[in-house]
């Protein structure tokens, strides 16, 4: 027998997964994890203070989530090597939460009322994974989930423009963001533009050249140095200036009773947003890495890290694909990579708060808009156009609900666009009618030209669950089948169903008996044993044939030449 893979699947506690995996901590993991420790640090400072900002928060409130979260998803996550932290996809939900609630004017409110939502997302998540609900990842649909990330996309990159050319305005729209941009554009400050257009051509520049080199450390340290150097800050150049020194002391929020609703119901819509993007990247790298995913745990692992966030001062955090990517380029082995990182960005904070105080601000809005351009998939579009104009149509719905009326509005127009879409393929799916192929194969009639009908038989496939929604147009198709011209029998191909509730049940029943008063009869194709079962229970073998069940649809046929010939043969005179 081999010997196990060190990247395979490792057992672990059902309680506390983080313990049980360093109670089976290898030493030669050692030095690898310190390695994809510190290289994780580089990348987690810049980004953690742009995506706080992103999300109207004092920039060092992202360096507290940072070290909270990874310290909490280290305890009780279940991957080795997944990396949590300040999103751009969550930061612009927390932002339109806070803003309306008195954040704008009160740095301190901004801060509480974030904290608060984390602690939310967090007790949501936990009690999802603990009462098995990981399938709530699975609400937004593909097509609906790209249109909403290509309108978040859009939002960030427009609220971002006027941070990287150095003014602010006080739009609280897209449109008006779009239209205070361009009425302000005179503001520009030349040098500050310059510097945030240099890193930002760093960020998007430098990855097309080489994978080795990380191109946020190097833009960052760039801008950092030129600014100190050249003493922008005095030229006008707006900075981070120096961080406030220590840790945050832990503690619960206090928010007034009027604002946990929307709190709430924004954390509703982050918890989607996260679960999905976890779940996701999860699978993706545990597929690669050879690691069984397991997304109840996930959710109480990143719920664990949403609670950390919160009594740290911090805010709701998801898992970051890039940042995941990084630590695995890095040779990490475990999460001890991650709490490598949180130690180092401890240390930033307590002893080098000044280390980044020349870091203009324009280069964090650079980081920000990168990472917004990350977000958005353009190309798939025009696939969906190609191959599927509703996902082509519901995915620039979505996308056209996040822009013009909003990023908290645009992920709740997504949810209903994907339940919609689930519920319209259910109560409209698909049907055809079936003709045989030259090779004898059954195909529609309607793609396959060459397909042959059976002369007064209907070959009938219909491709979803019958149920109470769909019963309804089952029937109608049903009836307008049996119209048809010699129609004796019509046979429905039922692989594709799945389940037969009560009312369709009925359904069935009332239609066998009129077709039968028509001279038209049903048969069964490929029907699920368990379905069968299901249908004598609901005591449709007291009206339909219960002998006409077939396995296949050649047997189905000979099954009728059969049943047709002896009735042909009851109906012939006596003789003499």
């Amino acid at each position: 027998m081999s010997a196990p893979s060190e990247v395979g699947t490792v057992t672990t506690s059902p309680r506390v997964p983080g313990v049980a995996l360093l109670r089976r901590y290898r030493r030669e993991w050692v030095r690898p994890d310190l390695v994809a420790g510190v290289v994780l640090a580089a990348i987690l400072v810049p980004q953690g203070m742009a995506y706080a900002e992103l999300a109207g928060l004092p920039a060092v409130t992202g360096l507290y989530t940072t070290i909270a979260c990874l310290v909490g998803y280290a305890v009780m996550g279940p991957s080795r090597i997944l990396v949590l932290g300040p999103d751009s996809s969550v930061s612009p939900l927390i932002f339109a939460a806070i803003i309306p609630l008195g954040a704008a004017t009160d740095p301190t409110t901004a801060i509480a009322l974030a904290a608060m939502m984390a602690l939310f997302v967090g007790a949501i998540e936990i009690g999802l994974g603990v009462a098995k609900l990981g399938f709530v990842a699975d609400l937004l649909s593909k097509e609906v989930q790209v249109g909403y990330m290509n309108g978040l996309g859009i939002t960030i990159i427009i609220g971002q423009l006027p941070k990287l050319c150095g003014f602010s305005t006080d739009a609280d729209s897209f449109v008006e963001d779009v239209r205070a941009f361009w009425t302000d554009l005179d503001q520009t400050d030349a040098t500050t533009l310059a510097v945030g257009l240099g890193t930002l051509a760093v960020l998007l520049v430098l990855p097309r050249l080489t994978t080795k080199l990380p191109a946020i450390l190097i833009a960052i340290v760039a801008a950092t140095v030129v600014s100190a150097v050249l003493g922008l800050s005095s030229e006008g150049v707006a900075t981070v200036g120096t961080l406030p020194q220590g840790l945050p002391t832990p503690g619960l929020p206090r928010v007034q009773w009027s604002d946990v609703g929307p709190l709430l119901i924004a954390a509703l819509g982050i918890t989607l947003v996260s679960l999905t993007d976890t779940i996701a990247t999860s699978t993706s790298f545990a597929a690669r890495r050879g690691e069984e995913v397991r997304p109840d745990q996930e959710m109480i692992g990143l719920g664990t890290a949403n609670l950390a966030a919160g009594v740290f001062q911090g805010f709701a955090v998801s898992t970051s694909g890039s940042r995941t990517a990084v630590a695995e380029q890095s040779g990490a082995k475990s999460q001890v990579a991650g709490l490598v990182g949180a130690g180092l960005v401890g240390v930033l904070l307590l002893f080098l708060n000044g280390l980044l105080a020349d870091l203009p601000q324009t280069a964090l809005a650079a980081v920000v808009i990168t990472a917004a351009l990350s977000l958005m998939d353009l190309t798939v579009l025009r696939r969906y156009f190609s191959v599927r104009r509703t996902a082509w149509a519901l995915s620039l719905v979505a996308t056209a609900g996040v822009v013009f009326l909003g990023v908290l509005e645009g992920i709740l127009i997504a949810i209903v666009l994907s339940i919609l879409l689930f519920f319209r393929r259910s109560w409209w799916p698909h049907g055809a009618v079936l003709g045989r192929l030259p090779d004898g194969t059954w195909h529609s009639v309607e793609d396959s030209p060459a397909a042959v009908e059976q002369p007064g038989v209907v070959v009938y496939r219909w491709e979803a669950p019958l149920f109470f929604a769909n019963s309804g147009m089952f029937q109608q198709q049903l009836r307008s089948l049996a119209r048809g011209e010699q129609v004796r029998w019509v046979v429905l191909q039922c692989e594709a169903v799945t389940d037969i509730d009560v009312t369709a049940a009925e359904m069935l029943e009332q239609t066998d008996v009129q077709l039968n008063e028509q001279g038209v009869h049903l048969a069964f194709v490929e029907m699920r044993s368990r379905l069968q079962d299901l249908v004598e229970r609901y005591g449709l073998l007291e009206t339909v044939d219960g002998s006409q069940f077939y396995p296949t649809i050649e047997a189905a046929l000979a099954g009728i030449s059969a049943v047709d010939a002896g009735r042909a043969a009851d109906d012939l005179p006596p003789e003499p």
